[in-house]
C-alpha cells in the first residue's frame, strides 16, 4: 500500500517521487531498471536557454537537481551574458553516471519513498479514482494517486537507417503495456519521435584540430544552497561540418528513414538531425558540432549537433569528414528513437488528468522534451499529488509566477503538436522572471507545502531583507542614478557587507527599474484576469451568446480561470465578454441565495 505510486525514474520521476516522499506521503518509484535511474540518454547536460530557468525553479521549490548538478559539474557556462540579465541561463556538462549515482543515493536514503524495479501494465480505478497500479508480473499496488513519468519508453522503437527494434534509449527494454491501459482509461495516444548523436572513442579524436571551448570563471552554482562552487574539470570542442559532410547526407537522402516514412513519429523542430539540417538549411555550407566529454575519465565523447537515424555506414562515412573526427571510431551509433505519449490538452493547469481525479502526468509523456522540463513537471505534478491526496486545493504556478507556470499552460491550455521545448521567448514577462530571483519568486510562496527546509527560508528571506535594504541605502546616498548608466558596475564601500545575490538583486532591480515597473503593471492586469476563478461546472453550452466553437472548446479544456479561457485558441475576445458577463450573473445569484 502507498499513498503514491510514480512511473518511472527519469528525471520527471525522480523529482516526483521525492516530492511526494518529503511532503510525507509513503512514495513508491516503480521503475523499469535500477540502473537506468536518473539516465542521461543524450545530451550529458543540465541547464541551457530557458532550461536553465527550469532547473533554479526546481531547485527554489525544494527539488533535487540543481543541487545533483553542482555535484557533478565538469564545465559550467552562462550562456547569453551579452544580453540582458532576462536571458542569462546556466548550462553544465555533468557527468552522467555521477549523476546517476548521486540521484541513486538520494532516492535510497529518502524516508517514506522506496524503489523498486518492475513494469508498470495497469493503472487501476475504483468509482473512476485512481486506486492502484498493476505490475507485468501481476502485483497490485493500492494507492491514491500515481503521477506517469515514462519518458521515451511507451512503445519505444529504435531506428538506425533500414534496422528499426522495440527498444528504450541505450538498448534498455521498452514499457509495451501501459499504453494499452491508457487507452482504457480515455486517453488517446501519439507517437513522437527523438534522437541522439554518436558516441565517440575519446583516444581517437584530435582535439587538436577542434577550438577549445573552456568554461566561465568564476562558476555560478545552480542551487540556491550551494555555497562552494564547483570548479571547471574539463573543456569542451568545437568542430564544423562542410561541404564533404553534407554531400555524403545528400547522395544517402534515399536511405534516411526520416524521408522514406519509415519514422512516423513527429521530432522536434528545436533539434533537427544532421540529416533535416541539411535540407532544411541548403543555404549553410556548415553546422557547429560540439565534442563534450561523458565523465570525468569516461573514454567516450559525445558529437553535439550530430544527431542521425542515417544507415550505419553512412554513419561512418559522414562522422569521419569531420575535422578532429577523420580517424574517429563511433563506440555507439546515433539512432532515432519513437514513443507513445498523450495530449496535454487532457490535463489541467496543476497536470492532472481531467477525467480521472489521482492520475497525474509529467515529461515526456506530455509531449515535451528535455531533462529540465521533465524534471520541472515532476515536482510540479507531484506537488498536485500530494495536495489531492491531502484534500487540499492545488499549487497553481501561472504564467506570471514562474517558467514552470508557462509550460504547464502552454501544453494544458494551447496543446503541442511536436516535442515541447523551453525557450525564454516563451515567457511574456521573462524579465520578472530571471533565473537569478527564482528563491525569491517561489521558495517563500512553497514554504507551507513541507519541501522548503528551514535553512533554505532562511536564505531566501536573508536575500530579500539585503536586497531591500540596499537599494534603500543606495538610494539615500544618491548612487542609483549613476548606476543606471550604460556599462555601470555596482561597487560598494569595503564595510558594506551585503550577500552576492542581494548586490545582484539591487543592481538588477535598480538598472531596469523602468522596464520592471512597466512589466509588473502588465503582470498586476493579468492577474486580475488569472483571479477570476471559472466554476468547474460551468455548463458551456447553456451560454447562447457564446459562439459554438467557444462552447467545445471551453467544455473540452475546462479553464481555471478567464485568464486561462482567453489563451484557448480559438475562443476569442468577444467569447471572454460573455462569460464574464455570466460570471457576474452567477456571483449574483449565489449573493441571492445567501
Amino acid at each position: 500500500m502507498a499513498d503514491l505510486v510514480v512511473i518511472g525514474a527519469g528525471h520527471a520521476g525522480c523529482e516526483a517521487a521525492l516530492c511526494g516522499a518529503r511532503m510525507g506521503l509513503d512514495t513508491l518509484l516503480l521503475t523499469l531498471n535500477v540502473e537506468s535511474v536518473a539516465l542521461m540518454p543524450c545530451n550529458p547536460s543540465i541547464g541551457g536557454t530557458g532550461k536553465g530557468h527550469l532547473v533554479r525553479e526546481v531547485d527554489a521549490l525544494g527539488g533535487e537537481m540543481g543541487l545533483a548538478a553542482d555535484d557533478v559539474t565538469l564545465q559550467s557556462r552562462m550562456l547569453n551574458r551579452g544580453k540582458g540579465p532576462a536571458v542569462h541561463s546556466l548550462r553544465v556538462q555533468a557527468d552522467k553516471r555521477a549523476y546517476h549515482m548521486r540521484m541513486l543515493k538520494t532516492l535510497f536514503a529518502q524516508q517514506h519513498l522506496t524503489v523498486r524495479q518492475g513494469e508498470a501494465a495497469e493503472i487501476l480505478t475504483e468509482n473512476g479514482r485512481v486506486s492502484g497500479v498493476k505490475t507485468l508480473t501481476g502485483d497490485v499496488i493500492p494507492c491514491r494517486a500515481v503521477v506517469v513519468c515514462t519518458g521515451v519508453y511507451l512503445k519505444s522503437r529504435i531506428i538506425i537507417g533500414e534496422a528499426e527494434w522495440d527498444a528504450g534509449p541505450q538498448g534498455l527494454m521498452p514499457a509495451n503495456y501501459l499504453s494499452r491501459s491508457l487507452m482504457d482509461l480515455g486517453f488517446s495516444l501519439r507517437r513522437f519521435k527523438t534522437g541522439t548523436p554518436a558516441r565517440v572513442a575519446e583516444d581517437s579524436i584530435d582535439f587538436d584540430r577542434m577550438d577549445v571551448q573552456p568554461g566561465d570563471e568564476p562558476v555560478t552554482p545552480f542551487s540556491f544552497l550551494t555555497d562552494v562552487p564547483p570548479k571547471n574539470k574539463i573543456s569542451c570542442y568545437l568542430t564544423w561540418t562542410n561541404e564533404k559532410t553534407h554531400e555524403i547526407i545528400r547522395q544517402n537522402l534515399h536511405r534516411a528513414p526520416m524521408y522514406t516514412g519509415q519514422i512516423n513519429g513527429t521530432g522536434a523542430r528545436y533539434c533537427p538531425s544532421i540529416e533535416t539540417k541539411v535540407v532544411r538549411f541548403a543555404d549553410k555550407d556548415r553546422h557547429q558540432i560540439f565534442l563534450e566529454p561523458e565523465g570525468d575519465g569516461y573514454p567516450e565523447w559525445y558529437v553535439q549537433g550530430m544527431s542521425s537515424s542515417m544507415p550505419e555506414d553512412v554513419q561512418w562515412e559522414m562522422y569521419r569528414t569531420i575535422p578532429g573526427l577523420e580517424h574517429c571510431v563511433l563506440t555507439r551509433l546515433a539512432y532515432a528513437i519513437e514513443y507513445d505519449c498523450i495530449d496535454p490538452l487532457t490535463l489541467t493547469p496543476y497536470l492532472g488528468a481531467r477525467h480521472v481525479p489521482g492520475l497525474y502526468m509529467a515529461g515526456q509523456i506530455n509531449g515535451t522534451s528535455g531533462y529540465e522540463e521533465a524534471a520541472a513537471q515532476g515536482i510540479y505534478a507531484a506537488i498536485n499529488a500530494a495536495q489531492y491526496c491531502r484534500e487540499r486545493e492545488p499549487f497553481l504556478l501561472t504564467r506570471d509566477q514562474a517558467y514552470i507556470g508557462v509550460m504547464a499552460d502552454d501544453l494544458t491550455t494551447k496543446g503541442t503538436d511536436e516535442p515541447y521545448r523551453m525557450m525564454t521567448s516563451r515567457a511574456e514577462h521573462r524579465l520578472y522572471l530571471r533565473q537569478d530571483n527564482a528563491d525569491l519568486r517561489l521558495t517563500l510562496r512553497a514554504r507551507d507545502l513541507g519541501l522548503v527546509s528551514d535553512e533554505r527560508l532562511r536564505r531566501a528571506e536573508k536575500k530579500e531583507r539585503e536586497t531591500e535594504e540596499l537599494i534603500r541605502r543606495l538610494t539615500d546616498e544618491g548612487r542609483v542614478q549613476s548606476l543606471r548608466h550604460p556599462g555601470a558596475v555596482l561597487t560598494l564601500p569595503e564595510d558594506w557587507d551585503y550577500s552576492a545575490g542581494a548586490r545582484e538583486q539591487a543592481e538588477i532591480q535598480i538598472k531596469y527599474e523602468g522596464y520592471l515597473q512597466k512589466e509588473m503593471a502588465q503582470i498586476r492586469q493579468a492577474r486580475a484576469m488569472e483571479d477570476v476563478r471559472i466554476p468547474d461546472d460551468a455548463d458551456y453550452f447553456s451560454m447562447d451568446a457564446l459562439r459554438l466553437e467557444a462552447r467545445q472548446k471551453l467544455d473540452a479544456r475546462r479553464p481555471v480561470s478567464l485568464g486561462q479561457a482567453s489563451r484557448i485558441p480559438g475562443v476569442s475576445p468577444a467569447d471572454i465578454a460573455v462569460l464574464m458577463v455570466w460570471l457576474k450573473r452567477r456571483a449574483g445569484e449565489e449573493k441571492e441565495k445567501e
